[in-house]
């Protein structure tokens, strides 16, 4: 065995670059299992970085190659809640029906065949949460042409594609609300069920389970069969009498079965203290399904997801690969698609529930640098001024180098979005970049993450820019105070709702000596003004309604308190942000210049909420590493150097 070369951390030398990194992490949008028989193919849907982000449909031909399905230029992605998913699907014969990015009409393309469309182009009317159900189209509908909000509902697409020749609109479904999602027909095709909710809600705090019977075209009276007072998701249909569906009215997303019989009785299905379930920022997400002899398959999260196989009330446990991000994309017999996250990063398997050992990665999952590479999460738990705060820590990990004795690693505290979103303990080749090179991670679940429960989900409710940026600065100095992090070497990092909170943490504690803002909030009545109708009433919840919260508004937003901005910064803002836009990025810019703060910003065009170009990604990750080099005093070498204004 080698003996590791003592060398500073930081400067630590690597073989994970950008480029890699930006190739080996799919971003994967859905899969299907394509064809009739013991052997379908699989389909997928992914990002391509090389390709300003298109979104490709892919298969896995007999010969191992990867084929696209859906060619350049055309690019499958909804833009409903402006978050999309559910913009694809296909059926046995190999047809895919999908949502053009560019003008949001739903298409229909034959096996190496050219795309025609399926619904008419009236204007800004989008399609999402795509789902064939016994030969039947269904998808959300999203109408931008009827008033100063959207309109929602759900609709059936004709496969004959009369819906693009039609006079008149498409005929509504289900409507009556707000928001729609997860569409369901019964097996008969005589009852629809489907979630809904409405403003100032979001899915995840309250919503209702309806469900009406189909009478001809148009949608019948639904009936509400659960929620208003919890958050319901996923309708199935087990036979024309019997739907499951999760709920939380115990605190934790379950498993529920409902027999619409007289008295409307409610089951739990092996209730357990874990969330099947999350927040519903993406159509089409699925957290169970039903196999074809009764059981169910279904992920479990509780700070790290499982997956596991339901049977008359007991459950047992699959082995994957796979920690965090689980959703359940089909099923055909006994075998499941799961995309997730795990030792290798972001990938899909074909899992067979009886045979785990037949276990198939079909993209991602594995990186071209070796697992030595690629930090060992350690869950941990830190004291906080609201309770716990969850995390997950990857150390310094280099199998060819070590830190000095007696030398601390500098470390970056990872804060997610969402501010509902989630964590698991699955290293990313993100992570894996800085790692590798001798600085420490620390992601955290902060008071408001989901994957804990509704109680650690609501401890955010009307404390936005208090508990989140008490949780990170507890855990930050927690890790400090244990000795596994230098504790004048510690930078925060986030994007949108974390890089609010990267911006609340640096003008309101000294923890940190460094920060990256990548498209944050910056001021909190700007976004109310500026944001997208899905979370116009978002901060109702998190902040307080306006306008009689507008002192708070003013007092949280990091905007108001920039004088008190004296810690390097670098921002990164895409320039075709709809849900933040560049002003607020740009009033820190100029903010830091006024006070004469080192700093540097970023912006990149054709970029929105989230970057997806390869050489935005590639861009980011150096200019971040550069960033952390000069301002905590370590080499980093193989990267541009980053001009600090």
């Amino acid at each position: 065995m080698t003996t590791p070369d003592v060398l500073p951390y930081g400067s630590w030398p690597s073989p994970i670059t950008a480029a890699e990194v930006s190739a080996a992490s799919p971003r994967l949008e859905g899969a299907r299992f394509v064809g009739r028989g013991r052997d379908p193919e699989v389909w997928w849907g992914e990002s391509v970085p090389e390709e300003a982000g298109r979104s490709a449909v892919r298969r896995r031909a007999a010969s191992g190659d990867v084929v696209d399905v859906l060619r350049s230029p055309w690019s499958a992605r909804s833009r409903v809640h402006e978050y999309g998913g559910g913009s694809w699907t296909a059926d046995d014969d190999g047809t895919l029906y999908f949502v053009e990015k560019a003008d949001q009409r739903v298409w229909r393309q034959a096996l190496d065949g050219e795309p025609h469309p399926l619904t008419r182009d009236t204007g800004d009317v989008r399609f999402g949460g795509l789902t064939l159900q016994h030969g039947r189209l269904l998808a959300v509908r999203e109408d931008h042409t009827r008033g100063r909000a959207p309109v929602r509902d759900i609709v059936e697409i004709p496969l004959d594609g009369s819906g693009a020749e039609r006079p008149t609109r498409l005929p509504s479904l289900a409507g009556g609300s707000d928001f729609v999602a997860h569409p369901a027909l019964s097996p008969s095709g005589t009852r629809l069920a489907w979630v809904a909710w409405n403003h100032p809600h979001m899915a995840w705090d309250r919503a209702e389970l309806r469900v009406a019977r189909l009478d001809g075209e148009d949608g019948a009276e639904w009936t509400t069969v659960a929620g208003g007072e919890s958050s319901p998701l996923q309708p199935v249909w087990t036979d024309d009498d019997d739907l499951v569906y999760s709920d939380d009215p115990t605190g934790r997303w379950n498993l529920w079965r409902l027999r619409l019989t007289a008295d409307l009785r409610h089951e739990p299905l092996a209730a357990v203290n874990a969330d099947t379930g999350g927040p519903l920022w993406v159509l089409g997400t699925r957290w169970f399904t039903a196999l074809e002899d009764g059981r169910i398959v279904a992920v479990r999260t509780d700070g790290s997801d499982q997956l596991v196989v339901l049977d008359d009330g007991a459950s047992r446990p699959v082995a994957v690969d796979a920690v965090t991000r689980l959703s359940i994309e089909d099923a055909r017999g006994t075998r499941v698609l799961l995309s997730g996250a795990g030792s290798g990063g972001a990938g899909l398997w074909e899992v067979d529930v009886d045979d785990e050992a037949t276990t198939r990665l079909i993209v991602g999952g594995a990186t071209p640098w070796g697992g030595e590479w690629m930090p060992r999460s350690r869950a941990v738990t830190f004291a906080g001024p609201h309770g716990p705060v969850h995390a997950f820590d990857y150390p310094p990990t280099n199998p060819r180098a070590a830190g000095p004795e007696g030398e601390q690693p500098p470390y970056v505290v990872f804060v997610h979005g969402g501010p509902t979103d989630h964590v698991g303990g699955a290293a990313s080749g993100k992570i894996a970049y800085l790692t590798s090179r001798g600085i420490g991670v620390l992601d955290v679940n902060y008071g408001g993450s989901s994957g804990y429960g509704r109680a650690y989900r609501e401890r955010l409710l009307g404390q936005w820019g208090v508990v989140d940026v008490d949780d990170v600065v507890a855990a930050a100095r927690g890790l400090a105070a244990s000795g596994a992090a230098d504790p004048k070497r510690l930078a925060i990092a986030g994007g949108s709702a974390g890089g609010w909170t990267v911006l609340s943490a640096l003008t309101n504690s000294d923890a940190f000596g460094a920060g990256i803002s990548r498209y944050g909030v910056a001021d909190l009545r700007r976004l109310a003004e500026d944001t997208h109708d899905f979370e116009a009433r978002y901060l109702d919840g998190m902040v307080g309604p306006l306008p009689e919260a507008e002192a708070l508004y003013i007092e949280r937003s990091p905007l108001s308190h920039l004088d008190r901005l004296r810690t390097p910064l670098l921002i990164e803002q895409g320039l075709d942000d709809r849900v933040v836009p560049p002003s607020q990025s740009e009033a820190v810019r100029d903010a830091l210049a006024e006070n004469g703060v080192p700093h540097a910003y970023l912006a990149f065009e054709g970029e929105g909420h989230g970057f997806r170009g390869a050489e935005t990604l590639v861009r980011t990750m150096e200019a971040e590493l550069a960033f952390l080099g000069q301002i905590f005093g370590f080499e980093t070498p193989g990267v541009p150097p980053l001009e600090l204004d």
